[in-house]
Parts: structure tokens; sequence; C-alpha cells
């Protein structure tokens, strides 16, 4: 009904299972990586849970898509089945035929037998079996002791069946019970899907708006997102709900943007009185842990099985988050880079070689990591002198970061960045690595896709993936980028000297593209608008994080991190 109105496509927030609209925050990223790890593990039980809505079907959904050749699914979405139910479904999945060995109803054994033979046909073949079964929550106990007892059927390296279990969180506290321990002592790795953040949030809103095709401003304004994230508590389907009817009652008032109070109102007419539940709402990543493998160990493993299957995602264009938070060092905590704004001209740009990148599908082919402590950069400025390596910029004397000065350079340290600021900078960059009991060092990150990035030093690489990666770094990251063109010096601020003019010129194009509101007049408020834009802090100053995504933005040539696509 309003979509005409707002000028959009089709609805951006219906809650059908629309795969245009997929969005994966950083706990999404996380729980895909773990059931991507039990579609390939030895085998056992892999748990994912999460409230009601908060999107374990689409993680899971987004899993189907990236099946291999050679694996074999059956999906179960109704698991309020009894024993012999279960076996027939799990037969029909796989196209198992059964046949009643007496004159009645085939029995379990008559499922059992046949379904044997196929999971040992299957393996002698290359094939790997797998069991989902959604709303696990509802299975009766003498039910998921019927599939601990398919686990059994294994040979000496692998079991031939494995089983992902997706539910609310009463699942786990089902596992916990005394007399399903041998299965809860079967899974091999667990996860907890909790709501989004209150900046993902604002993400999760851009996002399905641009899909929609909405191409001016902040649809919502800065206190209508807060009012939705309190009142959706972060969860997806209710913040779908709440955002369709606030979008419908701003088409019956004639206004093109939500407000806090429309926010409020809709929530009221779709929940009621209720409150967002409890356990959702301001939840933080719950990680359960991997059935007692440390995640440092698990590189390898990762590595060898799902984590190195293709992610087609990457290449989708992230939308910019309005008003999010920043972290405790000034980085954004989007998910994603920005979109791309044509390339600036190269009489303002200068250009700056790319460093030759793997060609796409290579970073799959590298040794597990993370690098041995033995493999690493010894020292922060020997990790500059690396990075200034990757621009083309030999360094040869005792202080790196006041020689790229030189070159046009400067040094930029953050204490707390996050994957999903590795992302967004989308730049090589020097990450210090520490292990208990050993010295610090550094490693090269210089390639990153969904599920692991590519660490280097030198001629040595190693695809370490995301949840691995965690184990070794807790944050602190180091990179170069460029001044603008006739800076001279450091620049903590680009309001001072030809920095300004370029600023300008550089936010006044991504106007005149459609990249920002045209009602942004002054080079302070075109600042604010480029950083509500791309989810930084807006407070107007043009500081290095912010003159970094200028950079990122307006197509500047720096060294990127993400592989080379054909």
């Amino acid at each position: 009904m309003y979509a005409a109105f707002f000028g959009l496509t089709h609805p951006p927030f219906s809650i059908a299972p629309d795969p245009r609209y997929l969005f994966l925050s950083e706990r999404h990223r996380e729980a895909l990586a773990h059931l991507l790890y039990g579609m390939e593990s030895g085998g056992g039980f892999v748990l994912l849970t999460g409230e009601i809505g908060a999107g374990k079907t689409t993680v899971c959904r987004a899993v189907l898509e990236q099946l291999p050749a050679q694996a074999r699914v059956a999906y179960i979405f109704n698991p309020k089945l009894t024993v012999r139910d279960l076996l027939q479904t799990i037969c029909h999945e796989f196209g198992v035929a059964v046949h009643a060995r007496g004159s009645g109803e085939a029995t379990v054994k008559d499922y059992l037998d046949p379904l044997n033979e196929h999971l040992l046909a299957s393996h002698a073949a290359g094939l790997h079996n797998v069991l989902i079964i959604d709303e696990a929550q509802n299975l009766a106990p003498d039910v998921l002791e019927q599939l601990r007892l398919l686990t059994n059927l294994e040979t000496q390296d692998r079991k031939l069946l494995q089983i992902i279990l997706i539910g609310q969180p009463e699942l786990r506290q089902m596992l916990a019970r005394p007399e399903l321990e041998q299965l809860a002592q079967r899974v091999i790795a667990r996860f907890h899907l909790s709501a989004l953040t209150e900046s993902e949030t604002a993400q999760y809103v851009a996002h399905r708006l641009t899909v929609a095709g909405w191409t001016g401003g902040a649809m919502l304004d800065a206190q209508a997102l807060k009012a939705l994230y309190k009142q959706s508590g972060g969860v997806p389907r209710r913040i779908n709900l709440v955002c369709d009817r606030a979008l419908l009652g701003a088409y019956a008032s004639q206004q093109m943007q939500v407000t806090a109070p429309m926010v409020r109102q809709a929530a009221l007419e779709v929940f009621g009185e209720q409150t967002p539940n409890p356990r959702a709402a301001g939840a933080v990543s719950g990680r359960f842990g991997w059935g007692g493998v440390a995640l440092g160990v698990l590189g390898g493993a990762l590595v060898a099985g799902a984590i190195a299957w293709s992610w087609p995602y990457l290449e989708r264009p992230h939308v910019a988050t309005p008003q999010a938070g920043l972290n405790p060092e000034g980085m954004p905590n989007a998910a994603a880079a920005p979109a791309q704004a044509p390339s600036a001209e190269p009489d303002i740009v200068p250009a700056v070689k790319t460093p030759s990148q793997p060609e796409a599908g290579t970073l799959a082919t590298l040794p597990p990591g993370p690098p041995p402590p033995e493999a690493w950069i010894g020292n922060e400025d020997e990790a500059f002198r690396a990075l200034a390596g990757l621009w083309d910029t030999p360094l040869n004397g005792q202080d790196p970061c006041l020689e790229v000065r030189d070159h046009g350079l400067q040094c930029y340290r953050i204490g707390s960045m996050t994957v999903n600021g590795l992302r967004q900078f989308d730049r090589p960059a020097a990450l210090r690595l520490q292990l208990p009991g050993q010295d610090s060092g550094y490693a090269l990150v210089t390639a990153i896709d969904d599920t692991a990035v590519e660490l280097s030093n030198g001629p040595q690489r190693w695809r370490t993936p995301l949840t691995a990666l965690t184990s070794v770094w807790a944050g602190y990251y180091v990179t170069l980028w460029r001044t603008p063109p006739g800076q001279q010096g450091r620049l903590n601020n680009g309001y001072v000297g030809p920095a300004a003019s370029w600023m300008e010129q550089r936010l006044d194009a991504m106007q005149a593209s459609g990249q920002l509101p045209t009602t942004a007049k002054t080079l302070r408020e075109k600042v604010e608008a480029f950083q509500a834009s791309q989810g930084l802090e807006v407070n107007g100053r043009a500081s290095p994080t912010t003159l970094i995504l200028i950079n990122r933005a307006a197509g500047v040539e720096e060294p990127r991190l993400t592989p080379a696509r054909p």
C-alpha cells in the first residue's frame, strides 16, 4: 500500500523469507560459520539456538544455498513426530525405499536397516549426509534418544550422519537434563544467536530499505531508530512488524520520514501492551564453546571443512548505517564496507598501485592458520615497513611513521578493531597477535572473505577462520592511509589546509551522485551527512577515520583487502 508513496519497488519489511533481503550481522556470520563447520566435521550434533524471530531459519537457509556437490541434506521443519514418523520422514527426505517385512505397517527396524545401508553406501561413494531439524525444542525425549542412536553408525574417522538441531533457548535446557547426557556429550559445536545490537538494528533497517529501492536520506530519524530498538529488542521479525506498521502510519499522514512517536504507536498496534522479550533485548553475542575444542586448535578443521565453501554474499553492496555507534577507539561497528562512489579525477586523487591479490577462490587453498608464533613479525615498526611494501613505498629509516609522511602516507592505530571494522576499512593492516605464555607479534591481514582472513608475513600466507582469529587477536590494529593531495605532515583534522578543499570536492561529488543528501550545505553538514551514511558517530569532526572512509568512498586507489574477483 505504501510502497509507491515512498518510491519503493516492493514492501521492505515483509516477514516472508526473501533472499534479496538477507542481512548477516556479526552474530549471524558466526552462527553460519558454526553450521558450516558442523556440516563438514567428523560427526555428532551441532546446536543452534536463538529467540523467536532472531534469524535462525535465515541462517539455515543461507547454509542450504552453499551446499557442496557431495552433500545430501534431509530437512525437517515439523519435529512433533513419533520415533517411527521421524524415521519415515528421514528416509523419505534421503530417498530411501522402505518395505515392511510383515503384513502390517513398517516397524522401526524396517526403517533403520535400509537407512543404515544408505548411509554406508553414500559414504563409500564420497557423499556426506546431513540431517537438519528446525524447531527442535519440540522433539520428544524418546525421539532425541533415537537421533543419538542414529549417530552410532560410523567409520574409523567419522560418523555417517551429521545432525544439526535448531531451536529456541528451551532446547539448551532440554539437553541439560540428566537423561539426555549422552546426547549432550555428542554436541561438538554450540551457538546461541542473540538479538541485533542497536547499531545493527539501524544497519538492518537501512539495508532492507535500500534493497526495496529507497534512495533518499534516513527514512527513520535517530530518535525513531532508538525507539525501534527499544520496542523490538533487536529481534529481526519484530523489527519488520514494527517498521511495516510505522511506514503505513507515515503514509497515512503523508509524511516521508518516520518519527519516534510513529514507531511507538506502531509497536502498540502490533504488540499491544506486550514488551520486548527480556532475553532478547539488548542481548550480546552468546558463544557456547566448541564441545571442549579450543577455537585456536579448530582452525585446521574449519579450513579443511565447510568454511572453505564459497560465499556469494560478499559482492552484495552493503547499506550504510544511520547513527550507528563506535567502539572505544572510534572505529565504526558497521558490518560491511560502504558502496563505492565513482572514481575521482586523476588530477585530484593520486594513483596508488594496488598490490597483487590472489585469484578468486585461492584463499581457500592456503594452509590453515593462525600462523605459528615463530612466523610472526617481531614488532610494530617492522609491521609498518611490511605494510609500506604493499604501497610500493620501501622504507629504510628508523622511524617508519615519520618516513611515510614524505610519501603522502600516515600511520594509523586502533586499539579495539573488530572483524566488521576490517571489512569496512577494507585495507591491508597489521594485527597484533598474542598467545598465552608467548610474546606478542604481528601478521599482515591481506585478504578477507565471509568466513576467514588471509594472514601473511612476506611470502608466507595462512587462511585463518574468523572463529579462530579471535583466539590470537584482541583487536589491536595498525595500517597506513593516504593523506589528501598537497597536505603536508601529520593530519588529525581534515578542516586544515589543502585537505579541506579536497574533502569538500569529494563530498560534493557524492551529493551529485545521490550518495549524500543535498540538504547538507556547509562543509561540516556534509561531513556529518557522510558520517551518518557510514555508521560513524555524527560529530562533524574530520578525523582520520572519517578521511579514510572518504578515501574509500571516493575511489582512491589504495591497497584493498578483498580478494580480486573475475
